[in-house]
């Protein structure tokens, strides 16, 4: 590939194209980009259209979409543009493609440098409304804090109107979590001189990012470009070396989101910390300043989250089973290192004492799909690798005499597809277990070529949302092979592979000066049935409660994701270890449950409660609305937590912190096992 990319690139080079790029007003203050970025972009898009999987040229309409998400990054809550801004960034609708293929990205500055002119308009307008404390909490009015489907302010006027909403909102909340006025003032002070130095802290570097970021996101959301300095945090996340917090986060709105749980990091650990819970406050040590970051920059918040491992770090969140109208939570977590040991697959064994019937049951977590290649091809005989742990943990679990066996892929975001492979065939005899199609339409099947079967005794496979890519393969697999029982919620939906470009092989820059990478999508993943995982993933045999809807959390989330389509399938041969008769039995069973199960009752509500929450965009700003929303919300987890109760006895854990008793989604799982125990022995 690099021989055809750099013939490519010296054919592009040996005419050179000039421009006329959109005037950029000689202000000493405004963002200019540096020589090489031309250069980047060309590269860029020709490498997109070139070999992106889904083979589509930078056109005019690819070119509407670069805009419309490019000033979305900008200001995605429409609170600093207005309408005229908006209008006269319509001259560049059909042009980003041209500009862009022919190296000219001076529009991306344009449009950052008016974005910061009306952001420190803004700052002014907040400056002149701190001294006022004449906001009346009795009013009956709302802030929306989703405003994708709300018009762009016409005038100043109208974002002031805006800004006095947000700013009486945010008050609010420090008033109902107990600070006095002044401690309000200070604190919303000190908000707003953080979030003007944020933006005065923008280098070219971190625009051309943005944009060029918006350009590859346009072919496909897992198509990225990355900064030199993003480029190294992405390495350092890779390297499964990172003192900190163990969590993965992402800017929404105004708010630093919980987008990760990472196993075996301390958020996981102590149980405090959630996918979608918002962090509004960091502090140092146990009686360090709590410093307010909403708005902050996701760098900036990271580096304060992040630290020497054993060193103590307070969060003050919003918890996203409370929602955005939910009191303001503070949780005290221990630093540490998480090394790929800590994200290694574990298991434990749970006694399962139900009406009557006991069994012995092995619950294989795994975080996971991982191979140390570099310990593989150095002839390391203990290199680490997914299947050789996850072959060790049966052996131990069937030594322990184990009726059955739950595969917990819950949270696995994916990892090495060869592993994927290798660790379905431990479930099956032999056959294809994924087929994979390239940008050149070349269709290849992953198969297990291995007959060992290592377990044969009664299987589930328990997902969720947030379970992806390989997760999805071998759940398919299993599911589609018959070989196992699939519990939860229907998975993410990536059925897409991506490599990452260093481009900085195929460019010269002066001497000092850093090129970014590419991560591309190139291949698409399909089950042995012949349909993608792409968008369905793998829908479970029972389906467990899920607040989480494909259309806000998964691959369907994203306008720019491939399509689902569909190949012809493989042969392969079906077991008879699951029957759609066990199916519907099973199904049967858990919803003669649902009106009995007291753990089951509490884990519908509660989801029930967080799926409305997160729906919730709307915030009062009367104060007692507000706090009687607070109120209620406690009082009925106070209640679920009163009638709590389990089945469950972890007497016979192989992991010292043993099965967590709120995990009600687990214990469901192993009901159902159980179940399938009894059908089948």
């Amino acid at each position: 590939m690099r021989k055809i990319l750099s013939g490519l690139i010296l054919l592009s080079l040996i005419a050179t194209y000039t421009l006329a790029g959109p005037f950029i007003e000689d202000d000493s203050l405004a963002l200019k980009p540096k020589k090489h970025y031309g250069q980047e972009a060309r590269l860029v898009s020709q490498i997109l259209t070139t070999y992106h999987f889904k083979k589509i040229a930078l056109d005019d309409s690819l070119s509407a979409v670069i805009l419309d998400n490019y000033i979305s990054t900008l200001d995605n809550n429409k609170s600093y543009f207005t309408q005229s801004d908006i209008t006269e960034f319509e001259q560049y609708r059909n042009k980003l493609d041209d500009m862009t293929t022919l190296g000219e990205v001076d529009v991306a500055f344009v449009i950052f440098n008016r974005f910061r002119d009306r952001f420190n308009q803004r700052m002014e307008y907040v400056r002149g409304k701190l001294t006022s404390r004449a906001y009346d909490y009795t009013k009956d009015e709302f802030y929306q804090t989703d405003r994708d489907n709300e018009d762009w302010a016409v005038n100043g006027d109208e974002l002031n109107e805006l800004w006095r909403k947000i700013i009486k909102s945010q008050t609010l909340s420090l008033k109902l979590s107990g600070r006095s006025q002044d401690e309000i003032e200070e604190n919303i002070a000190k908000r707003y001189k953080r979030f003007q130095k944020n933006v005065d802290q923008y280098t070219s570097e971190d625009v051309f990012e943005l944009y060029m970021n918006t350009v590859a996101e346009a072919f496909d959301p897992h198509t990225n470009y990355f900064s030199p300095r993003t480029s190294d945090r992405f390495k350092q996340n890779m390297s499964l070396s990172l003192e900190g917090i163990g969590a993965r986060l992402q800017m929404d709105n105004d708010f630093t989101k919980i987008v990760q749980i990472m196993p075996g990091g301390p958020a996981e650990k102590s149980g405090l910390l959630h996918d979608n819970d918002r962090i509004v406050g960091v502090a140092q040590g146990a009686d360090g300043e709590m410093v307010d970051v909403i708005g902050w920059r996701l760098d900036d918040v990271v580096q304060l989250i992040k630290g020497p491992k054993g060193t103590t770090v307070r969060l003050e969140i919003l918890e996203a089973k409370n929602g955005m109208n939910g009191k303001p939570a503070e949780i005290t977590l221990i630093r540490d290192k998480i090394k790929i040991e800590d994200l290694e697959a574990k298991a434990e064994v749970i006694d399962l004492n139900d009406s009557g019937q006991s069994h012995k049951v092995g619950v294989i977590t795994l975080p996971g799909f991982y191979m140390d290649f570099e310990a593989y091809q150095n002839g390391d005989p203990d290199y680490n690798s997914t299947t050789r742990d996850v072959k060790r943990l049966i052996k131990e679990l069937k030594s322990k005499g184990i009726d059955g066996l739950m595969v917990d892929l819950r949270n696995n975001g994916g990892g090495s597809l060869a592993e994927a492979i290798d660790l379905t065939g431990l479930f099956i005899k032999d056959g294809p277990v994924v087929q994979v199609k390239t940008s050149g339409n070349k269709i290849e099947v992953g198969k297990d070529d291995d007959p060992e079967l290592l377990w044969d005794g009664p299987l589930a496979v328990m997902i969720n949302r947030f379970s992806a890519s390989a997760s999805e393969i071998f759940a398919g697999a299993i599911q589609d092979y018959g070989r196992g029982v699939v519990i939860g919620e229907q998975t993410f939906g990536k059925g897409t592979v991506q490599n990452v470009i260093d481009l900085g092989r195929y460019i010269d820059v002066p001497d000092g000066e850093k090129v970014g990478q590419l991560k591309l999508t190139l291949q698409k993943f399909y089950r042995v049935t012949g349909s993608s995982t792409q968008h369905l993933g793998v829908d479970p045999d029972i389906n467990l409660p899920s607040a989480f809807d494909a259309s806000e959390f998964g691959e369907s989330s994203n306008p720019s994701a491939l399509p689902w389509d569909q190949i012809a399938g493989t042969k392969y041969d079906l077991t008879n270890d699951v029957s759609s008769r066990l199916i519907a039995q099973l199904n049967t069973d858990y919803e003669n449950r649902l009106t009995s199960d007291i753990d089951l009752k509490n884990l519908v509500e509660e989801t029930v409660e967080l799926k409305q929450n997160l729906a919730r965009t709307e915030i009062s700003l009367n104060e007692e609305v507000r706090k009687k929303q607070m109120e209620e919300a406690e009082k009925k987890r106070a209640k679920r937590s009163g009638l709590s109760g389990t089945k469950i006895d972890p007497e016979n854990k192989t992991e010292s912190e043993g099965l967590q008793m709120d995990d009600k989604y687990l214990k469901e799982g192993i009901i159902i096992l159980s179940s399938i125990i009894d059908s089948i022995g």
